[in-house]
C-alpha cells in the first residue's frame, strides 16, 4: 500500500471534550446562601468556551474533494482489518489472516466533531495497531463504499457499511405487514446505493393470494419480491442463491423472522430466535447489535437488530418524490415546476392516482413522508 502525502489541518472537535466553564455551580450556591452576597468569585474565571478550544491540528492524508481525506497513520505499525461487530467501547475486528481481535477506538477518532452517532460501524475497513495477541487500537476508518443509516435524535446512526444489497424483511402475519415501513427502507436503499430485495416471511400463516396486490405493486416497479416461510422452507433455496457471493444487510421490524430466515439459509449460524408477543404483536430483540456473518455457501450477511422506529437520514421533503419509482414518470408533467404533488391543481401525480394509474396507498405513503409525519414509522 503506497503511502500518501501527509499534511496538517485544523478540525472541529466535540464540545463536550473541553474543560468545565465554571469550577462550581454558582446558581445552587446562591440559592443555598439565602440571598447572601458572595464576593469570592474569581474575576478571571472563564465564563464561555472559546472557539479555539474546540479545534485541533491533526495530520491527514488524501483529498477532501474526492472523499479520500483520512487521518494520517504510520503504515509500518498498523494492519488492515474489517469490523464484524461493535459492542460498547470495543469492536470485533477480523484481520487479513482471519484472526479475531477486540479493538478499542483511538480517542482522536471519537472526539472529532461529526454528525455520526458512532465513529465505527459493522462492515468498516479499519487500520488498527495490534496490541498483544488478541487486542488492538483502531487508528483510522477507511473510506466507506456504501452506508445504510437512519436518524436518531437528530444524528446519523450508521447501521452497516460496505454492503451490496438490502434485504427488506416483512412478515405476512404476526406481526402484520407494514408497507409504509417497506417504502422507507426502499428510500434508504436507493440513497445508500444498495440493491433492494423485498422478502415477505411467514406466508404459511396466510393465503398467499391475499398478498398478490402488494407484491404486484412492487414487482411492476422493478423490485424483486420473495415470498418465504422459514417454518416450512418455502423459497429458502431461492433466497440462498440471492445471498451468494455478496454482502447483504438483513433489516426489518422486530419479530418478522430475520434470524429464523438466516438459520434456514445457513443452519451453522445458529442465531437466537424468540416468539412475538400475542398481546402487542411485537417481536423481542434477540439481535442486539449489527453483526457481519460469513455464510458457508459464500458471501456475507449483516444481521441487524429489529427496527421499531425508522426515520430517514438526510432526506429533505423535496427529494422524496425522486425516490418513488412509480411517481417519477409523472413528476415533470405537472403544471407547476415546483409542484409538491399534495394540494396543487393540474398535478399529473394526483391525476394519475385518480385515474388508477398510481397505487393510492403508495401515494399516501409519499404524502406522509413529504409532510414529515411519523405515521408508518413505528413498527
Amino acid at each position: 500500500m503506497a503511502a500518501k502525502k501527509k499534511r496538517k489541518i485544523r478540525t472541529e472537535f466535540r464540545k463536550n471534550r473541553t474543560d468545565r466553564a465554571r469550577s462550581d455551580q454558582w446558581t445552587r450556591r446562591f440559592q443555598a446562601a439565602d440571598a447572601e452576597t458572595d464576593d469570592s468569585t474569581d474575576k478571571g474565571e472563564r465564563i464561555g468556551k472559546s472557539e479555539q478550544s474546540r479545534r485541533r491540528t491533526v495530520l491527514v492524508e488524501g483529498s477532501e474533494a474526492d472523499g479520500s481525506l483520512q487521518l494520517g497513520v504510520d503504515l509500518a505499525s498498523v494492519e488492515l482489518g474489517r469490523v464484524l461487530a461493535v459492542q460498547g467501547l470495543l469492536s470485533t475486528v477480523q484481520d487479513a489472516s482471519g484472526a479475531i481481535r477486540k479493538c478499542a477506538t483511538r480517542r482522536l477518532l471519537k472526539t472529532m466533531s461529526t454528525n455520526e452517532r458512532h465513529v465505527v460501524a459493522a462492515g468498516d475497513f479499519v487500520m488498527f495497531r495490534p496490541v498483544g495477541t488478541d487486542e488492538g487500537i483502531i487508528e483510522r476508518v477507511e473510506a466507506r463504499r456504501t452506508v445504510l443509516s437512519r436518524a436518531t435524535r437528530g444524528r446519523q446512526h450508521i447501521l452497516v457499511t460496505n454492503a451490496d444489497q438490502l434485504l427488506i424483511v416483512a412478515s405476512a402475519a404476526e406481526p402484520y405487514i407494514k408497507p409504509n415501513l417497506i417504502d422507507r427502507f426502499l428510500i434508504s436503499a436507493h440513497k445508500a446505493g444498495l440493491r433492494p430485495l423485498i422478502c415477505i416471511n411467514k406466508i404459511d400463516l396466510v393465503d398467499p393470494a391475499s398478498l398478490m396486490p402488494l407484491v404486484g405493486t412492487y414487482s411492476q416497479m422493478g423490485y424483486r419480491v420473495l415470498l418465504l416461510s422459514a417454518a416450512t422452507g418455502f423459497g429458502v433455496d431461492r433466497l440462498r442463491r440471492e445471498l451468494a457471493d455478496v454482502a447483504s444487510v438483513v433489516a426489518g421490524q422486530s419479530g418478522v423472522g430475520k434470524s429464523s430466515l438466516l438459520n434456514a439459509v445457513d443452519p451453522q449460524l445458529s442465531l437466537r430466535t424468540a416468539a412475538i408477543s400475542a398481546e402487542t404483536q411485537k417481536g423481542k430483540h434477540t439481535t442486539t447489535t449489527a453483526s457481519l456473518l460469513p455464510l458457508s455457501s459464500g458471501g456475507y450477511v449483516f444481521d441487524t437488530p429489529g427496527i421499531r422506529q425508522f426515520q430517514l437520514w438526510d432526506v429533505i421533503p423535496g427529494e422524496v418524490a425522486a425516490y418513488f419509482r412509480d411517481l417519477r414518470p409523472y413528476i415533470n408533467r405537472c403544471r407547476y415546476p415546483n409542484c409538491t404533488h399534495t394540494h396543487e391543481v393540474d398535478c399529473s401525480v394526483k391525476n394519475a392516482v385518480s385515474d388508477g394509474w398510481l397505487d393510492l396507498r403508495r401515494y399516501d405513503s409519499y404524502c406522509q413522508l413529504f409532510a414529515g409525519e411519523d405515521s408508518g414509522v413505528h413498527a
